[in-house]
């Protein structure tokens, strides 16, 4: 590890920096720089001589070879030799390349498979082809960011990489309800950025985060338990990830399935019925499959009474048919898994008792027998003495930089 800054000289920037802000709400700080090694290239390309572009529509690494001044065979020659290393279907349009030359013969190509790596291709014979990485900078960072507008705006505006908001609104989707942040809310985040040639490349380790809202806090800390599951858990060491009840009833059979194409019992229509029909007897509670905000009570035509509910910024579902609500439910209110919203009715448009259930996922309907449902379980016994000190390290690590931001106001007050 090279150590690009130390812990504590972070901190004095962070000191530094909230004694130039009126608003402190909002920093970023470099913790710590891990750097990687990587392989050389394998040629020098100063010595020969260039020529870029990118892979067009159409176009195939063979006719890219072609182009590229290679005749038919040898382009035959180079991907039969090299398809260890590269399978031609991988070839994207897009893609940015390099082509060096020696007196105008081909002698490398390279292609840039993402931002972080390369395939660098010998065309001369024998042929060849290795992976070249650039070089990947890991850099632990800090940011405090305040919701005064959108969350996006503010991180923006904190300096923040927006994959880090995509990274937490995964994180924290079945806890936070991105769609209605509100002002003041606020965001601590303890996280690491790969860089490589100055840009961001990822944002794929949250290490530990504190949501604020209301009064109260919602912190997620990072542990893994190395079994290929679950990451991320709340302070109790339950996962930030909850699981929705397989089905909002207890039903009788399910008598009609998800499909685009179904023949309609009353209208005899074929149309779409992108949800699941479950038989029960008038007057069967009704819950919501999981936690979240109920966005609309209303009676919605062939629908009849229905309840919509956004459970996070990934899922929301709707409940139809339903004789009745339940008691004092209205828009806004929040729920939680298994409360009982309604009860199973024949309102709409509909042949007899029944509950037509619906999941969106992305805004996109989705079959609810099929859906994945996310694992909910706690920190193993094993684990919870390693996850507690693995919280309060992080819990330690951010108190101390917010210490560091007050000390200039109290600086000023004595």
């Amino acid at each position: 590890m090279k150590k690009g800054y130390i812990y504590a000289f972070a901190a004095l920037l962070c000191l530094c920096a909230a004694c130039g802000r009126k608003e402190a709400s909002q920093v970023v700080e470099v913790i710590d720089i891990e750097e990687s090694a990587a392989p050389a290239l394998g040629f020098v390309p100063d010595s020969l001589d260039m020529r870029s572009g990118e892979v067009k529509n159409g176009q195939f690494f063979s006719t890219l070879l072609g182009g590229l001044g290679l005749s038919q065979q040898e382009a035959y020659n180079l991907t039969e030799a090299t398809k260890e290393v590269f399978d031609v279907k991988t070839l994207r349009v897009g893609k940015q390349y390099r082509a060096y030359y020696k007196d105008s013969v081909l002698k490398y190509l390279v292609y840039d498979r993402d931002k972080a790596s390369s395939i660098v291709f010998d065309c001369t014979a024998p042929y060849g082809a290795w992976v070249y990485e650039k070089p990947v900078t890991v850099e632990q960072r800090y940011a405090d960011v305040t919701i005064t507008s959108s969350l996006w705006v503010d991180m923006r505006a904190a300096g923040v990489s927006p994959l880090l908001i995509v990274s937490l609104s995964d994180i924290y989707a079945w806890t936070v309800d991105f769609f209605a942040l509100q002002k003041g809310d606020r965001f601590r985040v303890l996280y690491e950025e790969r860089m490589c040639d100055g840009e961001v490349i990822a944002v794929d380790t949250v290490r530990y985060a504190v949501f604020s809202h209301g009064g109260d806090d919602f912190p997620m800390v990072m542990f893994d338990q190395k079994d290929g599951g679950n990451m991320w858990w709340n302070e109790k060491g339950e996962s930030m990830r909850k699981a929705f009840l397989k089905a909002p009833l207890n039903y009788s059979r399910i008598s009609s399935g998800f499909s685009y194409a179904r023949k309609h019992p009353v209208t005899r229509k074929v149309q779409p019925h992108t949800g699941v029909d479950y038989a029960a007897p008038a007057g069967t509670p009704v819950m919501t499959i999981g936690d979240g905000v109920v966005t609309s009570v209303k009676y919605e035509g062939a629908g009849g009474n229905t309840v919509r509910i956004r459970h996070n910024s990934v899922y929301s579902t709707a409940y139809l048919h339903l004789s009745k609500y339940a008691k004092g439910l209205k828009a806004g209110q929040r729920v939680r898994q298994g409360e009982v919203i309604g009860y199973v009715g024949s309102t709409g448009r509909s042949t007899g008792p029944h509950l037509d259930f619906r999941v969106w996922k992305n805004g996109t309907p989705i079959n609810p027998l099929k859906m994945e449902s996310p694992p909910a379980e706690p920190i193993k016994d094993s684990n919870k003495e390693a996850f507690a000190e693995t919280s309060a390290k992080y819990k330690a690590q951010i108190d101390s930089i917010q210490a560091y931001k007050v000390l200039p106001a109290l600086l000023e007050v004595l």
